[in-house]
């Protein structure tokens, strides 16, 4: 980390941790996001640039319609900001720095540096995500104008992102690329002809520099080199870039005809739209017919794009294009007129002359000879794709001679079997009976998930990075137990052994409790349940007629309710039906009192019978029990019915009792108990 370089940013919010990547001007490092508990990448500009106003405004503009790209091909751009550094010379400095996603992979840069030309589906592929990414930025408005393998990762799970969105407009990379003092934008070997010449450029400039990517994917280098960006920029406007089926042998020649329309020097025969591009590729994978199955890259060099007026490269006055091949002189005339002696002269030099070519042509016949029987015979590496066997592999490669060696992988956590890599890479040349090594995923590792409860959000995803796993998503609930912003859990569970490298999602305590569903369970189980959770607990006794003596009615706060750790939670618990005491005055009185004075006390009320009248005499009342209430009265539940027996004013002065009343053999509806009785 240099000394101009910041141990933190945004007032702490992001650590600045080691670099990961370098360019002409700025250092990329990974860091932390503290408030989000996230790696992100930091691209912290230079010093240097710090005074230049121009660049500022440029640079803040990009980054934030940049950061409105919401792609997964594209690496997305989550903060931006200045950060006061002090340089060199004790002067405090703003430092423009960016804040990213951190995609875990390689770039392709280095992809192909280390495996060379890549396998016709793999490049397919890869550019497919890159055309995705363009697709969606060109729709945008956004013109990357600086597409080249450094600029694109491929992740650990083969997601391809493309980075510097908009960047290349404020940022230029000293190290390859052509500087805007030059009056071109871009790098060199990737630069269209229209960047070349200073034009002004569109989204199929991006196209041409996707298909110089497409280019070095299938051929391993680049379309054209040079000493210098200048004599590389020249080649774009104004050479043809070899097939590469004349590169790579056995590379279906389709692949030259989609480069080719990519790489025209006149945009109006370039693919229009990225989406076009792309479906061209597509067909190629799933083999189906492409647009340009017929396409001649020569029919678009026209004469004039080699007319040095109309192919001068933007350089600065000091340079020139390298000049055309010079044109050979023609011979002087050297005949001699001198006579006899000359001709017989030359005569005999023409039959030495002719002794000498018969020699040479007898051993070089020879050496040919010599050479076609003893030089050694190539043929191309197949792919040993996903899916293959260890014997089909191996099959796969003896078939066109050449040896196979397998090897686990077992720094991969994909399924057992797969196909890792191979080296050397598919399409390769090599001589007859080479060996090829195919690495084999082992299968992925797996790990015990730790116990992380009790622990802040950073300790748990610390924990959990040791033991091989990684912080997937975070997530807020209610904890009875565990402390505000400490870890109450994990999803899967700790103990349980699963791959390693698996996303698991943290769960995070509110500091808040919920009150559990009580309600229908005994009194005594209720205060257990709110103990073992922290709770303090009240008891309030209700009369209830649905509810058993002794069982829970509800909670206060009220079930599902979010309260406070240890909150007080009032347990309202079931004393029984309410009773209501009859008085034992009312027998004798007129009906029409006894049922004023019933029904005041929420009892309801049957005659008996039931075509008696407020003045008849009540002769007796009768619980729902069937006991009588007439003598001492008694205690029923609120809401009971009673059964009032009555007699008629015209009734004999003797009654009999209420069974008797009921007896059709009585002689009377009413009761002919006497009141004596």
């Amino acid at each position: 980390m240099s000394q101009f370089t910041p141990q933190s940013l945004a007032q702490g919010r992001y650590t600045v941790g080691p670099v990961i990547g370098q360019g002409g001007m700025a250092e990329v490092h990974i860091g932390t996001d503290t408030r989000l508990g996230r790696q992100v990448a930091i691209k912290i500009m230079r010093p240097n640039l710090a005074n230049d106003q121009v660049f500022l405004a440029r640079f803040r503009k990009e980054a934030r319609s940049v950061a409105q790209l919401n792609n997964p091909n594209i690496v997305s751009i989550y903060d931006t900001g200045e950060e006061e550094a002090e340089g060199p010379d004790g002067e405090k400095e703003k430092v423009p720095y960016i804040i990213m996603e951190y995609v875990k992979g390689q770039t392709l840069r280095e992809i192909i540096r280390k495996n060379g030309a890549l396998a016709p589906a793999d490049a397919g592929q890869i550019i497919v995500g890159i055309l995705n990414a363009l697709e969606y930025s060109h729709r945008m408005g956004i013109i990357h104008r600086d597409i080249k393998p450094s600029n694109v990762m491929v992740s650990e799970q083969g997601v391809v992102k493309v980075m510097d969105f908009g960047i290349a407009r404020a940022l230029d990379d000293s190290a390859t690329t052509m500087t805007q003092s030059q009056g071109v934008v871009g790098t060199a070997q990737y630069l269209s002809p229209e960047q070349a010449k200073g034009e002004n450029i569109d989204m199929r400039s991006d196209l041409y520099s996707a298909g110089c990517v497409l280019y070095e994917m299938l051929t391993g280098r680049p379309p054209f080199t040079g000493d210098s960006p200048v004599a590389i920029a020249y080649q774009h406007v104004s050479q043809i870039a070899v097939p590469p089926s004349s590169i790579i042998p056995g590379l279906p020649k389709i692949w030259d005809s989609v480069v080719a329309k990519a790489m025209t020097k006149d945009r109006q025969n370039r693919y229009s739209t990225a989406a076009e591009f792309k479906r061209d590729v597509q067909a190629i994978l799933s083999g189906q017919k492409a647009s340009v199955e017929d396409y001649n890259p020569l029919s678009d060099l026209h004469s004039s794009a080699l007319d040095p007026e109309k192919t001068m490269v933007a350089m600065p006055p000091s340079s020139a294009p390298p000049s055309s091949p010079a044109h050979a002189a023609y011979p002087s005339s050297d005949r001699d007129f001198s006579g006899g002696r000359a001709v017989a002269k030359k005569k005999h030099k023409g039959w030495i002359s002719v002794l000498v070519i018969c020699i040479v042509a007898a051993c070089c016949g020879a050496g040919a000879w010599i050479y076609f029987a003893t030089r050694p015979q190539y043929v191309t590496v197949p792919s040993i794709q996903d899916g293959m066997t260890e014997q089909e592999a191996e099959q796969s490669l003896s078939s066109i001679g050449l040896k196979f060696q397998a090897e686990l992988d077992t720094s991969t956590n994909q399924p057992k079997g797969d196909v890792i890599k191979q080296d050397p890479a598919s399409g390769q040349s090599v001589i007859k009976g080479s060996t090829v090594t195919v690495w084999f995923s082992a299968g992925p590792s797996t790990a015990q998930i730790p116990d992380v409860v009790g622990m802040s959000e950073q300790e748990a995803e610390q924990s959990l990075n040791v033991s091989g796993f990684s912080v997937g998503s975070v997530e807020v609930q209610n904890s009875p137990t565990i402390p505000k912003d400490k870890v109450t859990g994990t999803s899967p569970a700790a103990g349980t052994k699963i791959s390693e490298g698996t996303k698991i999602t943290l769960f995070i305590s509110s500091g808040q409790t919920t009150v559990p569903s009580l309600a229908g369970k005994s009194e005594g189980e209720a205060q257990t349940i709110l103990s073992q959770d922290g709770f303090n607990i009240s008891i309030k006794q209700q009369s209830s007629s649905s509810v058993a003596q002794g069982m829970v009615i509800s909670t206060s706060p009220q079930a599902g309710s979010a309260v406070a750790q240890g909150a007080t939670i009032t347990l309202n618990v079931s004393q029984g039906p309410q009773k209501v005491t009859v008085p034992s005055t009312l027998r004798g009185e007129a009906l029409s009192i006894v049922r004023n004075a019933l029904e005041a006390l929420g009892l309801k009320v049957k005659l008996s019978p039931d075509n008696a009248q407020g003045d008849w005499t009540v002769e007796n009342l009768q619980a729902p029990s069937g006991e009588s209430l007439s003598t001492s009265g008694g205690s029923v539940n609120a809401g009971s019915t009673i059964t009032v027996y009555c007699q008629s004013p015209s009734s004999s002065k003797t009654s009999s009792s209420p069974s008797q009343s009921k007896s059709p053999n009585s002689g009377s509806s009413s009761a002919s108990a006497s009141k004596t009785n």
